[in-house]
């Protein structure tokens, strides 16, 4: 019998006229996410360079963590023993786990596998590795890797990412599968799908068995993650595999899949459509989360397919270069120009960061101070989470095409 304590599910809401984008409500043990929602990226259970008060301050409504890197650092007994993520670095509301597998195989990856929104074209996987060490081999039963930190060697397996998973103890969790990439050939892409499908029949199988056994925690929920690539009769096989697989697992007692992730290297220009093809094969109550999407024409993309999670590091890492999010367009503080301009960073955009000068911000990334990196990481997520909060409020109103438009339009004409 699974254990009674609550896990999460999804309740859909305003539809948005013509496409497959709505709003809807996530529901979790440790809160609400209202949908569409931005997810800040905490790598190492924590956003870099900002307090998770901050973060909540702005209004993020859930953080995302990696399992790769808890697992090596410091390790997910250690976040297990604090009373998982949400406790050990004082975040109160929704958590999210990746599987561990896009680090595992991209970090991980002697040769380098290009994760990539523009790359076109396929090359031979074994051309792929010539001349260069591969630091991560993957095989039927899982993935040995040599480790980024140290050198050391790891092997994770389905069950392995799930074990670590449940320690971490995030309230939504991903099946662990493999990433392949735009440059993998038609028939490497097949047979990873398969391996992919096999791995979330473990995935679910041992999900099942530590949700009862670790009963006394708050249940999570596991999510399917679909990959396939550019294709759109491996994404939509991907689908319907995984929606299968999770009745065929509820009618025999379990859990199923709570949700899916849409993952793999995507070509910007058929963001959408590859979206499309995914939301198009999911039950309407089934939440869809886009793994690491980047700018904010991908956002609206993602929305008007029927994503309605995502997350992304882009915010946070171009921050920490000097690169702000503005609505007349992206700048870099460091450029000259900024030296004497006593603007705030926005003037339409009510943040902490509000209260700074864009000079002072100058000063300190040409000082080095580390308080630019949190004034910039502060002001381009308020930035990310607003645009989004706008866009789920602008459904709900009938005004959001509107709303997109007129966005896009400045954002993309800015001369700041």
């Amino acid at each position: 019998m699974m254990a009674s304590v609550t896990t999460s599910h999804f309740t859909p809401r305003a539809r948005l006229d013509g496409t497959a984008g709505r709003t809807g409500t996530i529901s979790t043990p440790h809160g609400e996410i209202q949908t569409p929602a931005f997810v800040p990226v905490g790598t190492k259970a924590t956003v870099k360079t900002v307090l998770p008060e901050s973060v909540a301050a702005l209004g993020a409504q859930a953080v995302l963590a990696n399992a790769y890197h808890l697992y090596l650092q410091p390790g997910p007994e250690i976040v297990d023993q604090a009373g998982g993520l949400g406790s050990f670095m004082n975040w109160p509301g929704p958590t999210y786990t990746d599987s561990g597998g896009f680090q595992v195989m991209s970090l991980g990856a002697g040769f380098k596998k290009v994760i990539s929104m523009d790359l076109v074209g396929e090359q031979d996987d074994e051309r792929i590795a010539e001349g260069k060490e591969r630091l991560a081999n993957v095989d039927d039963d899982g993935v040995t890797f040599k480790s980024h930190l140290d050198g050391s060697m790891h092997r994770f397996t389905p069950e392995v990412s799930m074990g670590i998973q449940h320690q971490l103890g995030a309230d939504i969790i991903f099946a662990f599968d493999e990433l392949t990439t735009l440059m993998n050939t038609r028939g490497y892409q097949e047979s990873s799908l398969e391996r992919t499908r096999q791995w979330a029949i473990r995935c679910l199988a041992e999900h099942n068995r530590l949700s009862t056994e670790r009963s006394h925690r708050p249940q999570q929920a596991l999510w399917g993650v679909v990959q396939g690539a550019q294709y759109e009769d491996l994404r939509r096989k991907a689908t319907r595999d995984l929606v299968e697989l999770s009745r065929i697992d509820r009618d025999n007692g379990g859990k199923g899949f709570g949700g899916y992730g849409i993952g793999g290297a995507l070509e910007k220009a058929n963001l959408g459509t590859i979206v499309g093809w995914v939301t198009d094969e999911l039950p309407d109550d089934a939440p869809r989360h886009l793994l690491g999407i980047s700018e904010p024409d991908d956002v609206f993309t993602a929305i008007e397919n029927g994503a309605d999670t995502f997350d992304c590091v882009s915010p946070t890492r171009v921050a920490r270069n000097g690169a702000i999010y503005s609505f007349d367009g992206r700048y870099n503080i460091t450029n000259a120009k900024y030296r004497n301009d006593f603007r705030p960073l926005d003037e339409e955009l009510d943040n902490y960061s509000t209260q700074y000068t864009r000079a002072y911000l100058h000063h300190l990334f040409k000082a080095k101070e580390g308080l630019a990196s949190t004034l910039a990481t502060l002001h381009n997520l308020s930035f990310t989470i607003t645009l989004v909060d706008r866009a789920r409020k602008a459904i709900e109103d009938g005004n959001y095409f509107e709303y997109r438009d007129e966005f896009l339009r400045r954002y993309y004409a800015g001369t700041r």
